[in-house]
């Protein structure tokens, strides 16, 4: 039997009260994470990644790289910039945060690491 979208909708509508929400909302808090991290299961180290609009600051959406380490409970990663990323952000008006040589070919962000919910694994040609 399946459930659709309006039969949820109208259960939750009936909850009788915050504690039944709550619950509620504790398990679906579960489910994102769950689906969170079967998508991005693949990214691991050494595979090329493109930073999404979901990102902040808004300078580095769009840029390409390789995927680092990811952090103990997987949901950060370093992010290594390519050459042609690395050129963009240091030429960037926008970019007052990151100080990056003349001379370096490839700038790895510093922190603690990217969201993975913020990288696109980019398939090898």
């Amino acid at each position: 039997m399946t459930v659709t979208m309006n039969e949820v909708l109208d259960f939750i509508g009936q909850l009788p009260d915050a504690i039944q929400i709550s619950r509620l909302q504790e398990a679906s808090a579960r489910r994102l994470r769950a689906i969170d991290k079967e998508a991005s299961a693949g990214l691991v180290a050494g595979r090329r990644a493109r930073i999404n609009d979901s990102l902040r600051p808004a300078l580095l959406r769009g840029l390409t790289g390789t995927v680092q380490e990811r952090n103990r409970t997987g949901s950060r990663a370093g992010f290594l910039l390519d050459e042609e990323s690395t050129r963009i952000l240091r030429r960037d008006p926008r970019n007052t945060r990151y100080r990056i040589p003349e001379d370096m070919k490839r700038f790895r962000l510093p922190g603690s690491g990217i969201p993975v919910s913020c990288l696109d694994e980019i398939e090898d040609d």
